[in-house]
């Protein structure tokens, strides 16, 4: 034990002069693994040194080590030393392995020692919050907060606890007092970026994943991370270099071959994606990421029943995930399976706000199956682009069991929002507002909350409320879902400033986001700023081709505007083919053929535009 404390003492005279002769300190993990050999030297020289040992363990959960972890606790119960105290350590380890039963088994294995009973609840709170048992997740995590309250890394777990359960606010809490306990960990610091990329964005999150790495440049989520939101912001040179420093360090973890997949989709060479993604080995495949870019590439290289299969895996979690609908509505069609094309998109085009596409596909699957009827009304709202009324959203009676289910219990998410709808469906908004409210004034630091109510007073015309609830809701989360909706508000009060403001501020926060792009391009069509306008639609095109009627139109426009006609020509050609039955479309592409002097073919989409409009 005497020559434990030397050594002890020795490990921190060395961290004290490490930082002299300006010399540079070595990175957190090298320092571990020093300690870690120097522990396993004393060990041999000494086999009872018991102290060792429990500080080798430690060092070794310390860097991920639970195999390492578990052979040196069995070491110590083996030679005599408490197991009170080393079961949780122990447990630990098997948790570190991903065996969270084992874990669980572990701590309950016997009575556990005074000092080491915030540990074990620390642990039992990470494997029931990866098992997705909140109750039990909660008990424990108040439990190690109680017996550990200045731990640092313990109120990271608190932070990922309250994330989980969708609390934005308190989730922020936690992680800056962990890093105010402890301005040096990367562990904090990497989540506090996590946390900063969906309330802020993109950019705003780069500084902190760049602090995280500063207090520990060997952290893999934190480069894995980072390297993702490289690739969301375009930046895929800087992307690739945290991959492939990621990949020295942990160079089979499958988020690696992922993302790898994702730069090579982008680049479509989609053999080279698929390859990728079967590197993960299963590994990620519960995954809504992965399920999207596996049904994409197999699509991609005529793998259409497989990609059916992963679209309608990412359904049976994600029903409203319309990306995926259209996915396996377009994998089923090409796979012969027209009636299930029609299944997939029916939840879209009974939409008042349906998107052209996917109108269009539906009335092409309808013209197949013999459905005239039903085809040439799909090819009349892409052409028009109507809105028509929204199916309701239940009947009077089901209303009715719903609003009491709520009224016994308001505070209660899964029986309050399906009556929150039911109210709005049936035009009763002011009962819908106050379950809302309800809800919210539970939930503060939740965005959905915040959310569910703007919904609510939008649609009962109290701008004003929905507004601020927006905000609140954008201050937690300023992604798409909050931001779209505030920029939706501010303009149906007359506010376009406002709104534009907004929007693009979501389009400098998060570069990906297609409905910034588009939405800032017609507000520079507005102002009458082509170049912008060009700009932002773009690189809408760019994400998904020429598909979108609307971009290609407003494209055509620009350019136009700017005196190129030749440019906008063939743009608008590819939107006439997309919708033959659209007078705008034809009105504008006979002016521009007439600008070339193809007066025939400009008078003969005239005619035509003057037939439909009568």
């Amino acid at each position: 034990m005497r020559a434990c404390r030397s050594l002890l003492a020795a490990l921190v005279a060395a961290a004290a002069l490490a930082g002299c002769d300006g010399a540079p300190a070595e990175p957190p993990r090298e320092q571990w693994r020093h300690e870690i050999a120097t522990l396993q030297a004393t060990i041999a020289d000494d086999p009872g040194a018991m102290e060792a040992r429990v500080r080798l363990a430690r060092a070794q959960i310390r860097l991920g080590d639970g195999v390492g972890a578990e052979a040196t606790v069995k070491a110590a119960l083996a030679a005599g030393a408490n197991g009170d105290y080393l079961r949780p350590l122990l447990a630990r380890a098997y948790a570190l392995q991903g065996d969270g039963s084992r874990a669980l088994q572990a701590i309950d294995a016997g009575p556990i020692a005074p000092e080491m009973i915030g540990e074990a609840a620390w642990v039992a709170g990470d494997v029931h919050l990866d098992n997705g048992d909140i109750a039990a997740a909660r008990d424990a995590y108040d439990r190690a907060v109680r017996e550990l309250p200045r731990e640092s890394l313990l109120w990271v777990s608190v932070a990922r606890f309250r994330d989980a359960n969708a609390d934005a606010l308190s989730a922020r809490d936690a992680v800056d007092f962990a890093i105010e306990l402890d301005p040096a960990n990367s562990t904090a610091l990497a989540y506090k970026a996590n946390l900063v990329r969906t309330q802020r964005g993109l950019n705003a999150s780069l500084d902190w994943y760049a602090k995280a790495l500063a207090a520990d440049p060997d952290n893999v989520d934190a480069l894995i991370d980072q390297a993702a939101t490289f690739g969301d912001l375009g930046r895929y040179k800087d992307m690739l270099a945290s991959l492939r420093h990621a990949a020295t360090l942990r160079p089979r973890d499958p988020r690696l071959f992922y993302l790898q997949a994702v730069l090579a989709a982008r680049a479509e060479k989609y053999a080279l994606a698929r390859s990728l993604l079967q590197r993960t080995r299963g590994e990620l495949d519960d995954q809504p990421g992965f399920m999207l870019l596996s049904a994409v590439v197999e699509l991609q290289l005529g793998g259409e029943a497989v990609a059916a299969t992963w679209a309608d895996r990412l359904l049976s979690e994600q029903p409203n995930n319309f990306t995926a609908r259209r996915i396996l509505a377009v994998a089923d069609w090409a796979d012969g399976d027209a009636d299930g094309a029609v299944e997939a998109l029916a939840p879209i085009v009974s939409r008042s706000d349906a998107d052209s596409w996917s109108l269009l596909l539906a009335a092409r699957v309808a013209a197949e199956t013999g459905q005239q009827d039903a085809a040439a009304s799909f090819l009349s709202r892409a052409a028009t682009l109507n809105r028509g009324d929204a199916a309701p959203f239940a009947t009077n009676n089901s209303y009715g069991l719903l609003a009491m289910g709520a009224d016994a219990d308001p505070l209660d998410p899964a029986k309050a929002i399906p009556a929150i709808s039911g109210d709005m469906a049936t035009g009763n908004y002011a009962s819908a507002i106050a379950r809302a409210t309800k809800l919210r004034d539970a939930n503060r630091g939740v965005a959905e909350a915040h959310i569910l109510l703007g919904d609510a007073a939008l649609a009962g015309e109290r701008t004003d409320l929905a507004i601020q609830s927006y905000r609140a809701a954008r201050d937690l989360d300023a992604g798409e879902r909050t931001t779209l909706r505030l920029a939706n508000a501010l303009f149906a009060a007359g506010d376009t400033a406002g709104s534009g403001a907004a929007i693009l501020a979501l389009r400098d926060s998060q570069p990906s986001s297609i409905d910034a792009d588009r939405l800032a391009g017609h507000l520079a069509m507005d102002i009458e700023h082509w170049d912008q306008a060009i700009e932002h639609f773009e690189r809408v095109r760019r994400r998904v081709g020429n598909r979108d009627v609307v971009v290609l139109r407003e494209l055509a426009r620009a350019w136009a505007a700017k005196g190129e006609a030749d440019r906008a020509l063939p743009l608008i050609a590819l939107a006439y083919r997309l919708q033959p039955l659209n007078a705008e479309i034809m009105l504008f592409y006979a002016d521009l053929l007439d600008r070339r002097g193809d007066k025939q073919s400009a008078e003969d989409l005239r005619y035509k535009a003057e037939q439909i409009g009568r």
